[in-house]
Formats: C-alpha cells, structure tokens, sequence
C-alpha cells in the first residue's frame, strides 16, 4: 500500500495525470490509502504488543517451569534417598526378626503371615488401655473380662478387625 501511495503520489507530482476527474480520483485513493495504511500501522502496533505480552508470559512460564523442574529433581533424589534408608532400615528389622521368628510355633507364624497380608502388612497389635492398636476400636467389658480369663499362651484375636491382640501390662486387664 505504501508502494501504490508514492508511485500515485509520483504521477500526481510529475503532471502526468491531467484529466481533472481522475486527479480528484487519485486525491481521494490517496486519502483512502492513508486511512488504510494508518489502520494497519494501528493494528500491526497492537499486535506487536500482545506479542511482547506473550513473550513476558512465555519467559514467566518457562522460568516457573524450570523451577518446578529443579523441585522435581531435588524431590527425586530426596526420595531415593529416602527409599535406600527405609531398605537398610527393613534388611535390618528382617535380620532381626528371623531369629525371634524360627522360636514360634509354626501355626502361630502362618496364622500371623496370612493375617499380615490381609491387613495391609499388620497382622498382630497391641492391646493398649483396652484398646486395639490395630483399629484402633475399643473392646467392651465383657469381652476383656474373657480376655483377661484367657492363658497368657492362648492367641487373642480382636473382634473387629481379626488381628491377633498382644497383651502387655498397658492393656488395661
């Protein structure tokens, strides 16, 4: 458009347009032109803005984002860490646990596996201030009066949630 403007310019300037009627109809092309020229000089500046403001948007985003990626990296080796603790910590409780384990009864043992693979890994808890550890439900009266009466090498299972009850001096019997 701006080409067309100086070359109709030119003409008009060089003479070479002498037909009075087409000069008032080149004068109004220009003027048509100008306005046309100066919309899209307007809208190229408003997109050239949106522009920067997507930019400043995209450099904020990929900051945020590179940030969450060194989160995710300091997280990652947090927890690596934290799983070869909690490996160490399990070959040291199963060290420990073989020996206590070869001393019971061996359906004692399987009764107590099973359960443990039922319950999300707690097969056998503490029945504290007449309750159980385990779901953490309290046991009625009667049935810690029948608990109480039972020999101390009879298994106690809770009522509610199957586990086997470890009695010790806290249990409230």
């Amino acid at each position: 458009m701006k080409t067309r403007r100086t070359r109709d310019r030119d003409r008009m300037d060089q003479g070479l347009i002498t037909n009075p009627k087409d000069l008032e109809r080149m004068q109004h092309e220009l003027e048509s032109l100008e306005r046309r020229i100066s919309t899209l000089e307007d809208e190229e500046l408003e997109v050239m803005a949106r522009l920067e403001d997507a930019q400043r948007d995209l450099d904020a985003l990929t900051a945020q984002v590179a940030e969450a990626d060194e989160q995710l990296t300091a997280l990652g080796a947090t927890r690596d860490a934290k799983l070869a603790e909690i490996d160490a910590e399990l070959s040291t409780v199963v060290s420990d646990r073989d020996p206590v384990a070869a001393g019971l009864p061996e359906d004692l043992l399987a009764l107590y596996d099973k359960l443990r693979a039922q319950k999300n890994g707690v097969g056998a808890a503490e029945l504290r201030q007449r309750r159980c550890t385990g779901c953490q439900l309290g046991i009625d009266n009667a049935e810690l009066a029948v608990i109480a009466s039972t020999p101390d090498d009879t298994v106690v299972r809770c009522e509610e949630c199957s586990r086997i009850l470890v009695r010790t001096p806290e249990s409230g019997l």
